[in-house]
């Protein structure tokens, strides 16, 4: 635990279980404070999230975060706060990782990003699973070209199985993380992940690295909390997040974020 003086700088916060609670698809208004707070205290707030832009946009405007940037997509996205638009683009070759996530979530259903328009996806999922539109097309469509994110659902299996069908899998070109909610494989470019486009943005600014905060409750967060100089983890997350953090906080249905940043800006 930091000691009494320290205070962060940059904060980089997940979304779903850390800021929103995914049962209620709400923000409380004790995390909503929180994080105003820290903002108004100076603090450069960073929403790190596996969302797509057009997820991440709604997110951005109910907290009010209008400067800045904000990191999609695990990182392979970084949308301007104040224009939404998207400021850098990482992408990677779909084709060969689809053929590879054939033999290990086979039936998958897949879904691409199409950067601010939607999903191009080769089935149709939830309603509440993807944002934006859902424009269906073959598996052909899918892999035509370079994306940013691709999603793979293993419908009607557990997330439990998903991991151990991904047991020791490499993905060519690709970088990938579970969910712990969902059956789902969540693709990106080779070594994007949150904490590596933190680190990035953490250099431009001119921020010590001892003076970085984050909170998070899933698999693509491990690397993100392992780069802060202190990391929470959400209570309800995994074994192997709390592992990675500094910090277990209550879970999300209990304000957790906002236990821990108002440790700080009270």
């Amino acid at each position: 635990m930091p000691d009494a003086t320290w205070k962060p700088r940059l904060i980089a916060l997940d979304v779903d279980g850390t800021l929103l609670d995914p049962d209620t698809q709400t923000i409380s208004a004790a995390v909503r404070t929180s994080v105003r707070r820290a903002v108004d205290a100076g603090a450069e707030v960073i929403v790190a999230t596996g969302r797509s832009m057009l997820g991440a946009l709604p997110v951005l405007a109910d907290l009010g975060l209008t400067r800045g940037v904000a990191l999609c997509s695990n990182g392979a996205v970084v949308l301007d706060a104040a224009t939404g638009e998207a400021v850098s683009v990482e992408t990677f070759e779909p084709a060969p990782v689809v053929a590879a996530l054939a033999r290990r979530v086979p039936g998958s259903i897949l879904a691409v990003e199409r950067l601010g328009e939607g999903n191009l996806v080769t089935a149709p999922f939830g309603p509440d699973e993807l944002h934006g539109p859902q424009h269906v097309g073959t598996v052909e469509d899918v892999t035509a070209g370079p994306v940013p994110r691709l999603v793979a659902n293993w419908v009607g299996h557990e997330p439990a199985e998903v991991v151990a069908a991904m047991r020791g899998a490499v993905l060519p070109g690709a970088t990938y993380t579970l969910d712990h909610y969902e059956p789902w494989v969540t693709v990106v470019p080779q070594d994007v992940t949150k904490g590596a486009a933190l680190e990035k943005l953490r250099a431009e600014l001119g921020i010590p690295a001892a003076e970085t905060f984050a909170a998070g409750d899933g698999d693509n967060d491990v690397q993100m909390l392992e780069w802060a100089a202190h990391g929470v983890a959400m209570g309800q997350g995994p074994a192997v997040v709390h592992a990675a953090a500094d910090e277990v906080t209550a879970p999300v249905a209990e304000d957790g974020l906002a236990a821990a940043l108002d440790r700080w800006f009270r």
